[in-house]
């Protein structure tokens, strides 16, 4: 089992940083893709960003160039720089791990970017 601790929501106002963090616990095996994805109110879950256990990134259009997805391997610990943050980034934002079938969520934490 994988337990997975976000943290680093809050309020930001427009044009601001913000930076997520997610520890992961338990029995993780290399080879596992994390990533994070966020639901605004009434909207599905999308996909944000993922980042391979070798470095390999993917970025939804949306937050190109603004958002940064990194990890630290040896902390099992994957982080989500987001910076020049709009309204519309407004969101619960979930930490996810996969690994072959397996797929682990967060609890989520919220973001609220004010105009």
């Amino acid at each position: 089992q994988v337990q997975l601790v976000e943290s680093g929501g809050g309020l930001v106002q427009a044009g601001g940083p913000l930076r997520l963090s997610c520890a992961a616990s338990g029995s993780i095996f290399r080879g596992n893709t994390m990533g994070w994805y966020r639901q605004a109110p009434g909207k599905q879950r999308e996909l944000v960003a993922t980042i391979t256990s070798g470095g390999t990134t993917n970025y939804v259009d949306s937050v190109k160039g603004r958002f940064t997805i990194s990890r630290e391997n040896a902390k099992n610990t994957v982080y989500l720089q987001m910076n020049s943050l709009k309204p519309e980034d407004t969101a619960v934002y979930y930490c996810n791990l996969k690994f072959l079938l397996y797929d682990y969520w967060g609890q989520g934490t919220q973001v609220t970017v004010s105009s």
